[in-house]
């Protein structure tokens, strides 16, 4: 199975970073996470979406804050699938990052999800190794009925108080 590579600007990103290792893990993705930064690590940010392919990625995650210039620049040096996380910062609420992340420039696509989206991030990057990846699929799908059954025993449980509360 080709692995996910994470990437986040700032070990200040870790938190957000958490929720994406553990779906992976429980979805028994392999991952490895870096911390390299678009404007402080130029050079081994670029070098790892260099060689990103060749030692077995097959997505790539960017976790940034503020500017969050690090999916682009990852994006600009590979043609794996790579997927940001705009992170939420000390001003105007991650929506900076969000915008710098989601506004790439024609030919240079970052798939983006929410800020601190940490678990979408690793639900799409497991989607799109399971597109080659039957056994990834199915433990994909077998999470999304666990889903749905936790939330319709949220209803039953809801349903319940209201009515003991008539």
């Amino acid at each position: 199975m080709k692995k996910v590579g994470i990437v986040m600007g700032s070990d200040s990103d870790l938190p957000v970073i958490r929720k994406t290792t553990n779906l992976l893990t429980e979805l028994n993705v392999p991952f490895e996470v870096h911390v390299y930064s678009a404007h402080r690590t130029p050079l081994e940010a670029r070098d790892f979406a260099l060689r990103a392919r060749e030692e077995g990625f097959g997505v790539l995650i960017c976790a940034a804050g503020m500017a969050a210039h690090l999916a682009g620049a990852v994006a600009a040096n590979t043609t794996l699938p790579v997927i940001g996380i705009p992170c939420k910062g000390p001003v105007l609420e991650g929506l900076d990052a969000l915008l710098s992340t989601v506004q790439m420039p024609s030919g240079i696509p970052v798939a983006t999800v929410g800020v601190n989206g940490g678990a979408n991030a690793a639900l799409l990057a497991a989607e799109i190794l399971a597109v080659t990846d039957e056994a990834l699929a199915q433990r994909l799908q077998k999470k999304r009925a666990a889903d749905a059954e936790a939330v319709l025993k949220k209803d039953a449980e809801i349903l319940a108080r209201v009515k003991s509360e008539e």
